[in-house]
């Protein structure tokens, strides 16, 4: 795959709408998107701290290690389900308060985020050590815009509709959506166990 189809195929896989791309989302709404952009490095500290090993050295250990890939599953969905339940109760923030996101949430959701096996197992290995570096830093460059992105869709959002209430329903609409994530990761795992 060369440089523009991997572009092409780590931004369409950024840009689906995930549990990571919801809190920015959030986050976005509930700060506002000069104080969201803090929020950044947290996501691409957690998608580097899952990709770079699996791109180094994923395929081997999932092939004798077929038992993680559910594990991992369980665990994303166990933690997306968390999330989804403490989105739906939080009290409102209002629309300029430090929010509800936060760094940690970002840092472990994306740890933890299915695409981050995409990312590291089928995109960005390469034969080389120039190729890995080359493919991790167009992935890293592309993570910080298309988490600009979601970030900035949210702060729109929340300009345009304006107000507390506008805020909590937000909130309920990204928990609903992160059940929905969370189901389906703990399917797939229980599925395959």
């Amino acid at each position: 795959m060369g440089p523009p189809e991997l572009a092409a195929a780590i931004f369409a896989l950024l840009l689906t709408p995930g549990p990571t791309n919801t809190l920015l989302f959030l986050a976005g709404t509930e700060r506002g998107f000069p104080r969201v952009l803090r929020l950044i490095p947290a996501e691409l500290a957690g998608y580097l701290a899952t990709v770079v090993p699996l791109t180094l050295a994923g395929a081997a250990l999932l092939s004798r290690f077929p038992e993680a890939r559910p594990a991992i599953a369980l665990a994303a969905g166990l933690w997306v389900a968390w999330l989804a339940i403490r989105l739906w109760r939080l009290p409102s923030a209002g629309p300029s308060g430090s929010g509800s996101v936060t760094a940690r949430d970002v840092f472990v959701t994306t740890l933890l985020n299915p695409k981050a096996l995409i990312f590291g197992l089928v995109l960005l290995p390469a034969p080389s050590v120039t190729g890995i570096l080359a493919n991790l830093g167009q992935f890293a460059a592309q993570v910080v815009i298309v988490a600009m992105l979601w970030a900035g869709g949210g702060a729109l959002v929340a300009a345009r509709t304006g107000g507390t209430r506008s805020v909590i329903l937000l909130r309920r609409a990204a928990a609903v959506w992160l059940g929905v994530v969370s189901a389906t990761l703990l399917a797939r795992a229980l599925g395959a166990a």
